[in-house]
């Protein structure tokens, strides 16, 4: 039987919610990095989508837009209901069978919303892969670690088994499993949950893809574990050129990874931005909530201030600024006027025209 090694330690307990320093790079990564054409690699236009309910279609994403460069790691921050994973179902071709869409999503200069079900598995397993929440769920518990990290890349890269065990156990080692060749004859039970995630991000990389998307990829995980799995996120993305989108509900996971952050708030955007600056300097009323509701690691026994009431169900979003029955700052227009976001700054796109926060920016 494969044993485990020793929880995955590392720091301390608030490691999770700090700047993970970047490793070093070799000359070779550099010379590659070189050759790699900087630019957008997806660009979200006005992204809609509709799931179909009891009492017809509701809207659980409205309007959305964004960006995701090559190698960076960009952050969809909400509560739960916010739009943040049916977003990326969307872009995977996911939805319900009964869910619609509008907009673009444009990946490599490809709509990935316009394409047919064969061509978007195509790229679904080639050049977007995805981790979940759960790795219990997306590992198969009856199937070996080889054949659930091989079966990829035999099937995508049309290559043989020798050379794709090869290739597993490389990808293994790149993940920090330790013993990598023994590991591959093991089954996911017999991992902890830190090494299940980490193995479902092997199998997520067999095919060298150009997007990670990861849907809360630490929630279930103990915190120490967390910031070993976020410490990997960066460095497979500085090391591999891998542009990662990262969606969870905690600020805390955005501050450690992402280089920009876009926070949803009923299906839309509140406010989108590098990482120093929404964090740092937040504009939007609901920004400043979620970060005024994280624990913090130096302070001590001090109340935490949660927002009050709750995020708005799917179809019950209100009128004017869905966040307007929540937000201590709201005015009469915030009840009638949808807010559209605009640029408040240096790449930085707030919707809240009545911008309370903007004089303590």
């Amino acid at each position: 039987m494969y044993r485990t090694p020793p929880a995955e330690s590392g720091r301390s307990k608030s490691a999770a919610v700090f700047r993970i320093s970047s490793p070093s790079r070799t000359a070779e990564h550099l010379c590659r990095t070189v050759l790699v054409t900087v630019g957008t690699l997806l660009e979200v236009e006005d992204l809609t989508v509709w799931l179909a309910t009891r009492n017809g279609p509701r809207k659980a994403v409205d309007g959305l837009s964004f960006r995701v460069d090559s190698g960076e790691v960009f952050g969809i921050a909400g509560e739960s209901g916010s739009g943040k994973t049916m977003t990326a179902m969307a872009l995977l071709g996911l939805l319900p069978h009964a869910a619609r869409t509008s907009g673009r999503a444009v990946f490599e200069g490809r709509d990935l919303l316009a394409m047919k079900p064969r061509e978007l598995r195509d790229v679904r397993g080639r050049s977007i892969a995805m981790v979940s929440q759960d790795p219990s769920t997306s590992l198969h518990p009856m199937l070996s670690i080889e054949t659930q990290v091989t079966e990829h890349m035999r099937h995508h890269l049309g290559i043989g088994k020798a050379e794709a065990r090869g290739r597993a156990v490389e990808l293994l080692s790149t993940v920090r499993i330790p013993d990598p060749e023994r590991a591959l004859k093991a089954h996911p039970a017999q991992f902890s949950g830190g090494m299940r995630q980490r193995i479902a991000i092997a199998v997520a990389l067999a095919c060298e893809p150009r997007l990670l998307l990861a849907d809360e990829p630490t929630t279930a995980l103990d915190v120490t574990v967390q910031a070993g799995i976020l410490r990997l996120l960066n460095r497979l993305r500085q090391e591999r050129d891998l542009a990662v989108v990262v969606i969870t509900h905690d600020l805390g996971v955005m501050s450690a990874v992402a280089d920009r952050i876009c926070v949803m708030y009923g299906g839309r955007t509140a406010e989108v931005g590098p990482r120093e600056t929404v964090l740092t300097h937040p504009r939007h009323p609901y920004t400043r909530g979620l970060l005024d509701a994280l624990p913090h690691p130096e302070g001590g026994a001090a109340t935490l201030r949660p927002i009050s009431g709750s995020p708005p169900s799917l179809g019950a979003v209100p009128e004017g600024c869905a966040f307007h029955p929540r937000c201590a700052f709201a005015v009469d227009s915030c009840r009638v006027d949808r807010p559209e976001p605009v640029l408040v700054g240096s790449d930085h796109r707030l919707a809240c025209p009545p911008d309370p926060l903007g004089d303590t920016a």
